[in-house]
Formats: C-alpha cells, sequence, structure tokens
C-alpha cells in the first residue's frame, strides 16, 4: 500500500494499484467535511451498538449500571437538590446512590427531564425501579448519544484543529484516519453505548482541556478540566500531568506566582459554580465528599488488570493489611509512578511531553490507585488515542489489550456480537490503505521483536476462544479471567515504561540532528 501524487493531485492507492477515490474525495474537502462524514458514520455505529443489551439487563433486584443512570434521574428530578447525596426514606443510598460529582448529578438532572417530558413512567418516584420498557430504553439510549453529539465530538474537532492546523495534501489522508480512530473508539462505545454510561461527558471536557492546552489558551483548559474532574472524579488520573505542565510553564514567564494565582483563580471559580449548592454548610459538603470515595469497596473489585489485582495471587493484600494501609500504600505507588512524568514536565514542559505525560500519569493511576474498575482502562486509552499518529504501534497494541481487559465485563453484559465487530472495523480502519505513517518500526515493537508480538497475538485470538467455548475447573472458577488479567497487566506494564522512557528523550537531539551541528 502505498500513496501516490503529483503536484496537482493525491491519490490513494490500493494493494491493486487501484486509485481509491472515495477516500481522496473526502479527505479533500477539508477537515470540517471529512469530520462530518467520519462522525456521521461513527453515529451510525453507535446506534448499532445500541441495539444490544446493557449492564443488568433484565437482572433484578439491582440490575446494573443502566438501572444506576436511571435511578440518579429519578432521584434527581424528584427531589430537592440538597437531598439529591443524603440517605432518606426517599433516597436510599444503598440502592445506586449518587456517588459522582454534581456535574453529574446535574447531567441526570437534565435527562431526567427529557425523560420525564416524554415517558413520565420511566422517571417516577419508586415505582419506576427497574423500569426497562421499550421506549424507556430508547429515550436512556438517545440521552448517551445526544452527549456524544454535544460535547465528545466537538471536543474531538477542537482537538484536531488545534493539532494540526491547516495541513499539507499529503497529511490530509493521515488526519481523517486520525479522526477515525477518536471517533471510533472501539472501547469507549462498547462501554457507554452498549454496557451504559456517560463517559463520553468527561472525557470530552478532558480532550477540549487538552486541546486548550495545546493552543496556549491555558485558562480555558483549567475550566474544560475542572468540569471533567466534576463530572467524574476517576478525571483526577490527569491530574498530575495538568498540574506538571502548566506549572511548567507558569515558572518560564516572566511573573510566574502572578501565573499561578491566575490558574487558581479560574480553578477556584469553576469549582465553586459547580458545588454551590452545596457550599452552604461544611456537612454539606462532606455527604457529597463521603459519596464520592468508595473506600468501603477494597482496594480492587472483580478481575481488573492493575498491579493489585494481578499480584494478588501470590500476595493476598486484602488479608494482610488493613484498609488504611492499603490505601496508604496505594497512593505511595501512585504518586512515584507519576513523579518521573511530572518532573520531566516541569523541567522541560512541551506539547508533546504533555500528551506523554497524560499517558503516563493515567497509567500511574490505574495501575496502583485504590478502586480501579475495568472501565478505567478508558482514562490511559484517551491520552492513547491522542497520540496514534506518533506511536500508531503503541496504540494499536494497547487498545488490543484494553479491550480484552474489558472481554469478562462485556461477555456478562452479553455484548461479544458487538465487541468482535468492533474489534474488526478498528484492525480494518487502523491497517487502511495509503497510511504511510503505520509502521511496525516502533522501539516497543523492535523490543519485542517480531516473533514475540506474533506470539502474543496469538495467545490473545486464543484467550478469546478458550473464555467463550470452555469451562474452568470447579477448583478455579475465575482461573479464566485471572489469566487474562495478567497477560492484559504485563502489556500494559511494557505500555507504560516505554512510554515513561520515551518523555524523558524527547528533548534529546537525534543522530541527524547531532551531526548537522558539525556539517
Amino acid at each position: 500500500m502505498k500513496g501516490k501524487g503529483t503536484s496537482d493531485t493525491v491519490s490513494v492507492v490500493d494493494g491493486d494499484g487501484n486509485q481509491c477515490c472515495w477516500w481522496w474525495w473526502l479527505v479533500h474537502k477539508g477537515t470540517t467535511t471529512t469530520f462530518l462524514i467520519v462522525g456521521l458514520f461513527a453515529l451510525l455505529v453507535r446506534a448499532a451498538v445500541s441495539l444490544h443489551s446493557y449492564s443488568g439487563f433484565a437482572n433484578p433486584p439491582k440490575f446494573g449500571d443502566y438501572e444506576a443512570q436511571r435511578h440518579w434521574m429519578e432521584i434527581t428530578i424528584n427531589l430537592p437538590i440538597q437531598e439529591w447525596y443524603r440517605n432518606s426514606t426517599s433516597n436510599d443510598l444503598s440502592y445506586w446512590g449518587l456517588d459522582y460529582p454534581p456535574l453529574t448529578a446535574y447531567q441526570s438532572f437534565i435527562h431526567g427531564l427529557f425523560l420525564r417530558f416524554v415517558h413520565p413512567e420511566s422517571v417516577s418516584l419508586f415505582t419506576s425501579r427497574g423500569h426497562e420498557s421499550y421506549l424507556g430504553k430508547l429515550l436512556m439510549r438517545w440521552t448517551v448519544l445526544s452527549s456524544d453529539l454535544l460535547i465528545l465530538f466537538p471536543a474531538v474537532l477542537y482537538f484536531v484543529i488545534v493539532r494540526y492546523g491547516q495541513p499539507s495534501r499529503s497529511r490530509k489522508s493521515d488526519i481523517g484516519w486520525h479522526i477515525a480512530m477518536l471517533l471510533l473508539n472501539p472501547c469507549l462505545i462498547l462501554i457507554d453505548h452498549g454496557h451504559f454510561q456517560y463517559n463520553c461527558i468527561s472525557l470530552g471536557f478532558t480532550i477540549g482541556a487538552v486541546a486548550g492546552v495545546l493552543s496556549g489558551k491555558d485558562l480555558v483548559a483549567c475550566v474544560l478540566y475542572c468540569l471533567a474532574l466534576n463530572h467524574k472524579q476517576m478525571s483526577a488520573y490527569f491530574a498530575p500531568a495538568f498540574f506538571s505542565h502548566l506549572l511548567g510553564k507558569c515558572l518560564r514567564r516572566k511573573h510566574p506566582l502572578l501565573e499561578v494565582s491566575k490558574l487558581g483563580f479560574y480553578v477556584l471559580g469553576t469549582f465553586a459554580a459547580v458545588w454551590w449548592p452545596y457550599l452552604y454548610s461544611k456537612d454539606s459538603i462532606l455527604e457529597v465528599l463521603s459519596r464520592l470515595a468508595p473506600f468501603e469497596r477494597g482496594i480492587f473489585e472483580d478481575y481488573v488488570a492493575n498491579f493489585w489485582c494481578a499480584s494478588s495471587i501470590i500476595f493476598k493484600w486484602k488479608r494482610l493489611f488493613r484498609s488504611e494501609s492499603l490505601r496508604i500504600l496505594s497512593l505511595t505507588a501512585t504518586v512515584i509512578t507519576c513523579l518521573p512524568s511530572m518532573i520531566q514536565q516541569i523541567k522541560s514542559p512541551s506539547n508533546r511531553g504533555f500528551l506523554y505525560g497524560l499517558l503516563n500519569c493515567s497509567f500511574a493511576f490505574y495501575l496502583f490507585s485504590f478502586q480501579v474498575h475495568e472501565k478505567s482502562i478508558l482514562l490511559p486509552l484517551l491520552p492513547a488515542s491522542l497520540l496514534a499518529m506518533e506511536e500508531p504501534f503503541i496504540f494499536k497494541w494497547f487498545m488490543q489489550f484494553a479491550m480484552l481487559s474489558m472481554f469478562p465485563l462485556i461477555c456478562r453484559d452479553g455484548l461479544v456480537v458487538p465487541y468482535f465487530a468492533l474489534l474488526a472495523l478498528f484492525i480494518l480502519i487502523f491497517d487502511a490503505p495509503g497510511q504511510q505513517r503505520v509502521k511496525e518500526g516502533n522501539y516497543l515493537y523492535n523490543y519485542l521483536g517480531a516473533t514475540t508480538v506474533r506470539l502474543v497475538l496469538f495467545c490473545y485470538f486464543i484467550l478469546h476462544i478458550v473464555y467463550l467455548t470452555m469451562n474452568p475447573p470447579e477448583k478455579y472458577p475465575f482461573l479464566f479471567e485471572a489469566i487474562i488479567m495478567n497477560v492484559c497487566f504485563s502489556q500494559f506494564v511494557l505500555v507504560t515504561l516505554g512510554c515513561n522512557i520515551k518523555q524523558w528523550v524527547l528533548n534529546k537531539p537525534t543522530k541527524l540532528e547531532v551531526d548537522k551541528k558539525f556539517i
């Protein structure tokens, strides 16, 4: 596959030498047109996935995440705002009580108003518990699609415009490819439009914040990132990267203290605006905060591909240490693994370094922080997607094992068909004709070697088949989940080690640059 061009035109040529005129036409209509066409296709894919099952389908008494999101709409439109996080006879917090920051509650309120206007029975207080009517499900799916359209899609367009500006003809095809990779993220689509959540909102705000940083609009970035943090507290995975990069930039300006103060003012102002209904008393603030830290659930839940769960096969952490000690251990490990990336950005802040910092810090949180879920892999996967042009092999490798890490959850939700369909679509688009940028000559690929890569991929596909077709031994009912978890954990460790090293060598001159100095 190769691209051919003249002074007047650029064509994409497939393996048989046939010009892919449709792709040439699409990408050369401009970034906005390409985005609209790819975005329309991405919406159709989301709609197709939403026709399948979801978390907790027909599984009383508590159902699953779908019921949790619906219940929050029920609570927020029927109770005063001061009672949304308070345990009472009208709001039993043991039944899917709100456990996300206020912006999630406001989003639930807005969506709840929409559902009440069209289908009141789906959000009536008490009587709507476990509501699964066809119209109710359809409306719920629409709320996720609208969230994508209003927040995630514009944020991706903002990022692409900022990142690539006015691209040359030769790069337009690559940019179209990157747009497709960002909008057709199979993990995000499976979780939001299959399993059922609204990660597109917090991730959309984060992408907007990243674009703000890359364009030099640091105050806009602060506001957008604070909104992400106030929608889902897991957005804190990115906090060390934002903090270190912005601090590094401030320290290089004429009045560093003033610059830091301005950023702090915008952060405090955004938090005050979001938390305003709860600032009337200390007890009210503590009520909300107590819901955001699920320490009682333990250091990990289910089988997640991070350090604590993977190593628990040998070290029974929950038996060896009390919860308080595990919190300190996890915090210490997380901070230590974030530090190299943070120090690099404080010393030498750069746009590329910032993107690598986002990936490395979010991976540190995923691998070592307290109470991580399988779905949390979406957080480090975001900066990996933003770096897809620079690190295509890393991106593809990471995406494949991120999907595998969620496979047991996807099977429980009855989403096996959309899982394999999205995996096939991802591989098809990733290896699209004419994308010269996709090369195997990556430092991680070189380290592993072609034979090891093929062997690991063989195991990757065999694990899918084994999980679907075989029953584990009665003595070890979760054997397959444990194997999947450890395989994915090993690959995540390789990726984060490689990306940390890459971040630190970004500012080192290449051999070619050194040679030029002596010419």
